[in-house]
């Protein structure tokens, strides 16, 4: 073994400081990091974006959580990592950025337990960046079961497709596991757990419905929306 090697100078870019799948593989690793810790920060806050027109059960505005657009971008970084690097590598990464949120809980735990200059701004940090049990524990749960699925219904469609039909597991695995993350989510952070904590409100079945599908519509509709950019990523790095 070098010098050269034995001291990690280069690391990964070692052969070309410009290795397309080597900068892709970071490039598409920070995005998936960086979307799913701002998730983690913005998932208290139910958002209602106005529709055109009133939908059925969903009625005239979509109600969603505030990660909802962050959290999609987790699926197209992970989608694209997927069909470059593979199902092992990919499964490492969505796993190693599961344990990475309890950093981002206790760094900013530690940081809201810590004595502040002034009050006003400590309460506006803990109202803003405290996180509740509630919304913690639905969106962890959800995040660890919707990624893992999207990951191997990915590749199990990639078995019997070869490279062909990007589009097709783009579109189904990201369908399927935000699916998969909606109920999970909207399921425990505003029924189960706080029925069973006592954290949180107890939203009732007609609302935890309208709830659910508005951000479904809006995953499904981003889903749609970023297979052309999927496509656009994995051929700037195969090409």
């Amino acid at each position: 073994m070098s010098s050269r090697t034995a001291s990690g100078e280069g690391g990964p870019f070692r052969p070309d400081p410009l290795d397309r799948p080597a900068v892709a593989a970071v490039a598409l690793i920070t995005l998936f990091t960086v979307a799913l810790a701002t998730s983690q920060l913005t998932a208290a806050k139910v958002l209602a974006l106005p529709l055109p027109f009133a939908l059925p059960v969903v009625g005239p505005e979509i109600t969603l959580p505030g990660a909802a657009l962050a959290y999609a971008l987790t699926f197209l970084a992970s989608d694209c990592y997927a069909e470059l690097y593979g199902r092992r590598a990919t499964q490492v990464v969505v796993n190693v950025a599961f344990l990475a949120n309890f950093l981002v809980l206790a760094l900013v735990w530690s940081t809201l337990a810590a004595p502040g200059v002034d009050p006003e701004v400590s309460a506006a940090f803990q109202t803003a960046l405290g996180p509740a049990a509630n919304i913690v524990v639905g969106s962890l749960l959800a995040y660890v079961v919707s990624q893992n699925w999207d990951v191997f219904i990915f590749h199990a469609i990639r078995d019997r497709t070869g490279e062909r039909m990007l589009w097709l597991r783009n579109l189904a695995s990201t369908a399927t596991s935000q699916a998969i993350d909606t109920v999970i989510f909207v399921g425990v952070a505003f029924y189960a757990a706080p029925l069973l904590l006592g954290v949180g409100p107890v939203f009732d079945p007609p609302a935890l419905l309208a709830l659910g599908l508005g951000q479904y519509l809006l995953k499904l509709a981003i889903a749609v929306l970023d297979t052309p950019v999927v496509y656009l990523i994995v051929g700037a790095v195969r090409d």
